[in-house]
């Protein structure tokens, strides 16, 4: 089984980006990030409405960094330590060296090829640092956008669930897609 160890926690950079832990000062962007409903239009997950939910987002996040669960990292230009997305696994399975990978950035960067740029850079952390052999992404049909960032990462489209989630009063389809250690690395 996979043994994951985030302390001390792995603050990383690419070449526009930096990645760093989450902190409290960041709840003002956490909740721009989680409240804006453009941005979580394809996120099966309820709009922050206040600084106190941003910053219970926080804490849960780092909580589970704290347990060597699940890892999320704020997404920074390097030359400004503003948080303007967040990225990271989930849904770790240590016993299948699987996880899930996430994010979201703010509107102004989207376009820019910040998310392509940090899930390969995430990808290459958790590849080749963290051990993972495969890893998954679970997005709304409708997010074109995410498929193209996944498409060009190198993942590969896995399965197309029709109708398989209920939220907001509708039916939506999910779609998932994956990367392995070996396809990755090639």
């Amino acid at each position: 089984m996979l043994q994951l160890n985030f302390n001390p926690f792995p603050n990383l950079e690419s070449e526009r980006l930096s990645f760093r832990k989450l902190n409290n000062e960041d709840a003002p962007e956490i909740l721009k990030l989680r409240g804006n409903a453009e941005i979580m239009k394809y996120i099966p997950r309820p709009l922050a409405t206040t600084l106190q939910e941003a910053l219970e987002h926080i804490k849960i996040i780092n909580n589970k960094i704290d347990e060597n669960v699940d890892i999320n990292w704020a997404i920074t230009e390097r030359e400004n330590d503003k948080c303007i997305g967040i990225i990271g696994f989930y849904r770790t399975q240590p016993e299948n060296f699987r996880t899930e990978l996430g994010y979201m950035i703010m509107p102004e960067y989207w376009g820019k090829g910040y998310i392509t740029e940090a899930v390969k850079r995430l990808l290459h952390f958790a590849f080749e640092n963290l051990n993972f052999h495969s890893i998954e992404a679970v997005i709304d049909s409708r997010h074109i956008a995410s498929e193209k960032v996944l498409i060009k990462s190198g993942f590969r489209k896995e399965a197309h669930f029709v109708e398989d989630f209920f939220y907001n009063n509708e039916f939506c389809d999910t779609v998932k897609y994956g990367i392995l250690k070996r396809e990755f690395i090639k």
